[in-house]
């Protein structure tokens, strides 16, 4: 399993530091690769299409682990503040929302990579998901 995460911005402080920290817990599981973008370049991604979308399905951690453990490679691309155009989102395999609030789009990286960290745990049967 590949993960790459494309993300359309430049992340610093923070909230760079917690998504490099759950791409190393990840390292353990799959290969992953973080690639920030000046914009929204599909043609990038190597993988099954993934996005983060307000417009996405909303999946519980188990529901992810299992999407997650049918998938070779994922590319999961988090877009623009304003969003994906709707021709870009045609392009995606899979639209996942992390839920009906806003977030500050770095954040929203952060969280989308502690849930594939669990959806991994989950997976092997680790104790992380409690």
């Amino acid at each position: 399993m590949n993960l790459e995460v494309l993300s359309v911005g430049r992340d610093k402080g923070p909230t760079l530091e917690l998504a490099e920290e759950y791409a190393r817990r990840l390292q353990r599981f799959t290969k992953v690769q973080l690639l920030e973008l000046k914009e929204v370049d599909l043609s990038r991604a190597h993988g099954e299409l993934w996005m983060l979308d307000r417009l996405g399905a909303q999946l519980t951690s188990e529901e992810l682990a299992a999407r997650v453990g049918r998938t070779a490679q994922i590319s999961l691309c988090i877009g623009p503040d304003e969003g994906f155009s709707d021709d870009e989102r045609k392009k995606a395999r899979f639209l996942w929302s992390l839920g009906k609030g806003t977030l500050p789009h770095r954040l929203a990286r952060v969280i989308a990579l502690e849930q594939m960290y669990r959806a991994f745990e989950i997976l092997r049967g680790g104790p992380y998901h409690k």
